[in-house]
């Protein structure tokens, strides 16, 4: 019998792009606004998060690839594709994405609408009292506010906006001053309101509206007396959303990252997307202007950014088209007499899972440390969060408290920058430490400290957790925190934060392993470690729940495992670059991704451990950026009680649902899973488990 050949695992055929991928799960997005079993204006929310998605890729992804391509790069990732090869299979699926969308918000969603009363009228179909009030509002409320450009040598193209409404206006005729002008530029401040409600009386429905972008093409012509308006388009472009911050000529972040906000909205053109009508001559004219290509060029038949339509949403009262109301439990723990949460605290460990169970005991045990004279410091780390949140108003009241309080802020957070600057300066103005983190790596974990003096010791209670101190997003968002005063952790999380604050050597952490130090060489040898147990004939399982795996060391342990025998379940939400079952390399793993009326933000790692098993929560994705290039947390769960509580509501249900359930197959492509009997939806059981369901 001859000796098969070994498989080299790291040959570009077992790696999935990570672009595409990203795509795909924009996708998955799109088909949640296809379920024809969502209600209504959630399909329409959907369609919304899916243009949205797209305009970060664009800004995000696109621009790097286009960056790459610019400067001649012909490096590759894991995949083995350029970047010009990229961006043309990117061309290739966003074309199609986007017919899509507009084909569903065209052909099912706003006649759906419509029988339910919900219109939004087009121009040709406003009645003469709908028209006059139209025009009355266009003279009221647009017209002070917009500024049209006449092109011309004195008035060249304007600098627009990223992502914003503009029209493009073709002229005829010579103004007052005797000037030709062929073109005009119109834009839309983000400041107005892009779907604007008609009054009852003048319609048949309670929910009547008018598009921003109806009203101005309709009286585009106001703006250009005496001259004809001969056409007039809407258009939109987007831009590198990328903060380029010398780190090598660095003085001051806060000051460098404001100054790079300002560029940013005027940095390199990405995307333009016209009016599906709009003529040729006007298209090449804007191509021109921006320095864009076909390839760079999308049409729309609607309006330039679907996003806008989120606001109907808000707008419509109607329950019935929208999920059921939704209340947030509590642990077991918290529900007692007890208000004091460090006493509860001290009794054990209290596991949070959001949006199912409330964030509200994070927010307590802020507001009491704030007020309690035995507490001494309070240290917490800060990548989204807004300066008005109740969080910060603590941190405010315990510095004025004349308690230590150090924040550590990661400044230069994705489109979060401007409210982070702002934030650090409310901290700091109220004495609160303000630093921020350390240049060249984001500081990513989510942590939270308390120092408080109980007789003779001093005391350490943390809050770790796997998502941002958000108390919006928290109701939005699935995520675990863990509230506990174990003396290894409040060690660890001290030490992390002297890291982050201070200067020296990595620290040797007892219980928690950290980026970008211990967690990526923590995470391969478990990997590993499951796999020698598989070759001795031993149980092994790898469970994980992540948001993404990207990282090229992580995917080839897990191959190594799948092929000693280990049974790999991975639930993945976004991008995957790995591939599951090819013969003789991850036969043996099944990746799944999972949507729902939440978010899906866990970051769950468990591993058989011979029957000993250890369960892990994490700031960090399976990702290069996070396990590398991050400052990142990632801490156990010991308690057994909580260990399988944590396993029953974070990993168990994911991989029984059947209802909003992806299957990830070797060539790339996503397969929904179709419920065959009895429906099973990880989030509505955890809803009706852990909170309070009106169905």
């Amino acid at each position: 019998m001859t000796e098969q050949p070994a498989i080299e695992l790291d040959h570009s055929d077992l790696y999935l792009n990570r672009d595409m991928s990203v795509l795909q799960f924009n996708r998955r997005v799109f088909e949640m606004a296809e379920d024809i079993t969502l209600p209504l204006l959630e399909r329409l929310k959907f369609l919304c998060i899916s243009s949205t998605n797209m305009d970060e890729f664009f800004e995000v992804r696109v621009a790097v690839q286009k960056h790459r391509l610019a400067m001649g790069s012909l490096s590759t990732a894991a995949d083995g594709l350029t970047a010009g090869e990229i961006l043309t299979q990117t061309r290739s699926r966003v074309e199609v994405l986007v017919k899509d969308q507009y084909q569903l918000l065209n052909e099912t969603l706003l006649p759906a609408l419509e029988e339910e009363g919900i219109r939004i009228l087009r121009r040709t179909d406003w009645n003469e009292a709908q028209s006059a009030w139209i025009r009355r509002f266009f003279r009221r409320e647009l017209l002070p506010l917009l500024t049209p450009i006449g092109l011309d040598p004195a008035h060249p193209f304007p600098r627009l906006l990223s992502k914003i409404l503009n029209f493009v206006v073709s002229l005829e005729g010579k103004d007052a001053f005797g000037r030709e002008s062929h073109y005009a530029i119109v834009q839309a401040p983000r400041s107005l309101p892009r779907v604007i409600r008609l009054p009852r009386e003048l319609t048949d429905s309670d929910h009547c509206f008018v598009l921003l972008s109806s009203v101005i093409h309709a009286h585009v012509g106001d703006f250009f007396p005496g001259m004809e308006a001969r056409a007039c388009h809407q258009f939109r472009i987007t831009r590198n959303s990328g903060l380029l911050v010398d780190e090598e000529e660095l003085v001051d972040l806060k000051k460098a990252v404001a100054g790079e906000l300002l560029e940013r909205r005027f940095s390199k053109e990405v995307r333009l997307e016209v009016s599906q009508r709009c003529p040729e001559e006007l298209v090449e004219f804007l191509l021109q202007q921006f320095n864009l290509g076909h390839d760079d060029l999308y049409r729309v038949d609607g309006l330039v950014n679907l996003y806008r339509l989120a606001a109907i949403y808000d707008e419509v009262d109607r329950p019935e088209l929208k999920f059921p109301v939704f209340e947030a439990g509590v642990p077991k723990q918290l529900r007692g007499e007890d208000s004091n949460v460090f006493d509860i605290i001290k009794q054990g460990d209290v596991l949070l899972h959001h949006p199912f169970q409330s964030f509200a005991p994070v927010v307590e045990l802020l507001n009491q440390a704030a007020s309690d004279p035995h507490v001494l410091v309070i240290k917490q780390t800060m990548y989204r969060v807004v300066p008005d949140s109740p969080l910060v108003d603590a941190l405010v009241r315990a510095a004025r408290a004349n308690k230590e309080v150090v924040a550590v802020i990661e400044l230069m957070a994705r489109f979060n920058e401007e409210e982070n600057i702002a934030l650090a300066n409310k901290l700091s103005a109220a004495g609160v430490q303000v630093v921020y983190g350390v240049v060249g790596y984001k500081t990513h974990c989510k942590m939270l400290m308390v120092v408080r003096r109980e007789g003779r010791k001093l005391c350490r209670y943390v809050h770790l957790g796997t998502g941002n101190y958000h108390t919006v997003t928290s109701r939005f968002y699935t995520d675990f925190g863990l509230l506990s005063c174990d003396p290894e952790l409040g060690e660890d999380v001290h030490k992390l934060f002297q890291q982050l604050t201070g200067l020296g050597k990595a620290m040797r952490l007892k219980a928690m392993l950290s980026a970008p130090f211990t967690l990526h060489k923590g995470l391969i040898e478990r990997i590993e470690r499951e796999a020698e147990t598989a070759r001795s004939g031993g149980e092994a399982r790898i469970r994980a729940k992540i948001n993404g795996l990207e990282e090229p060391g992580v995917i080839r342990a897990l191959y190594r495992a799948s092929q000693a025998g280990v049974k790999i379940d991975l639930i993945v939400r976004g991008i995957c670059c790995l591939r599951p079952g090819i013969p003789g390399v991850s036969e043996n793993i099944r990746v799944r991704s999972v949507l729902g009326r939440f978010l899906e933000h866990t970051r769950v790692y468990c591993f058989h451990n011979g029957g000993e098993t250890e369960v892990f929560c994490a700031s960090a994705d399976w990702m290069g950026r996070n396990l590398l290039r991050r400052v990142e947390t990632c801490f156990p769960v010991r308690d057994e009680v909580l260990k399988k509580e944590l396993i029953a509501t974070g990993i168990t249900p994911y991989l029984s649902d059947n209802v909003g359930t992806w299957q990830l197959k070797a060539d790339g492509s996503y397969q929904r899973i179709q419920s065959r009997g009895q429906p099973k939806s990880a989030q509505l059981m955890l809803m009706r488990k852990l909170g309070t369901l009106k169905e």
